[in-house]
């Protein structure tokens, strides 16, 4: 995983008190309900290994990309990166754009595969 820069990690932290992280448990129990998955990390990570039926579109081009993917603002998003920080700015990058039912999983994708599914 990259080594992030303090301001990047300063960024990130501060996302995550403005937005809503869940568990990767609660995680699974929205997406077993349909919640679209949302993939931010770049398309070399995501070809790596991804959650079945994620949407990858990468932080660097989510405000260019979101509108044509998910068109309604009202649509349930579980969004995740690699460990939880990028996840976390794209969270609040959406919450910015007017989608109003985005989470973010604690950890991102390596505490999702790493639990265990109930």
């Amino acid at each position: 995983m990259a080594k992030h820069s303090e301001e990047f990690l300063r960024l990130a932290e501060a996302a995550k008190q403005r937005t809503t992280q869940v568990s990767p448990s609660d995680a699974k129990q929205r997406i077993a309900q349909g919640h679209v998955v949302l993939d931010v990390r770049d398309k070399e990570e995501f070809e790596q290994g991804h959650i079945e039926n994620a949407l990858n579109i990468s932080r660097g081009t989510l405000e260019m990309r979101i509108q044509e993917a998910i068109p309604d603002k009202e649509t349930p998003i579980v969004c995740h990166c690699a460990g939880g920080n990028r996840g976390a700015l794209a969270a609040e990058t959406l919450q910015q754009l007017g989608y109003t039912q985005v989470v973010n999983i604690e950890g991102g994708l390596k505490a999702f595969k790493e639990e265990e599914t109930p």
